[in-house]
């Protein structure tokens, strides 16, 4: 297998145990469960998805992150196993990756803009996440 699906698989396998935890998992688990079935039986697959899941739940709570680092592996060799069969499920992978796992922010930072209006305020308004060097002023 080429370096690039390497990479997709593990980046793949990531992204699909980061999501399985997350309140987003239902609206994407039948597009992970076709993924993988690839035609074949989505049930069966949908099952063993909701047994990882389980699995991952159960190892989050103990805090067991070996047992969380073993569901990710076997993802990533089940998403190997998946594009050495089929090289046009990369790009199927591809586009579910973009919707469910947008890329993160180019490093430097990131612009927010906030737009206040109505009233007069005679202070600036922050809304705050991290707040590190910021510039505040007004326009004319």
């Amino acid at each position: 297998m080429d370096a690039e699906l390497a990479a997709l698989a593990a980046s793949g396998a990531s992204s699909l145990v980061g999501l399985m935890v997350s309140d987003a998992w239902s609206a994407a688990r039948g597009r992970v469960a076709r993924l993988f079935a690839r035609g074949g039986d989505e049930d069966q697959v949908a099952g063993e998805l909701t047994a990882a899941r389980d699995e991952l739940a159960e190892a989050d709570r103990n805090g067991d992150e070996e047992h969380r680092a073993d569901i990710q592996e076997e993802w990533q060799l089940r998403l190997r196993r998946l594009l050495r069969a089929d090289p046009g499920a990369a790009a199927e992978l591809r586009a579910l990756l973009d919707e469910i796992a947008p890329a993160e922010p180019a490093a430097g930072g990131v612009v927010i803009n906030n737009t206040v209006s109505g009233g007069t305020h005679h202070a600036p308004v922050i809304q705050v996440g991290q707040l590190g060097h910021g510039t505040f002023g007004s326009r004319g």
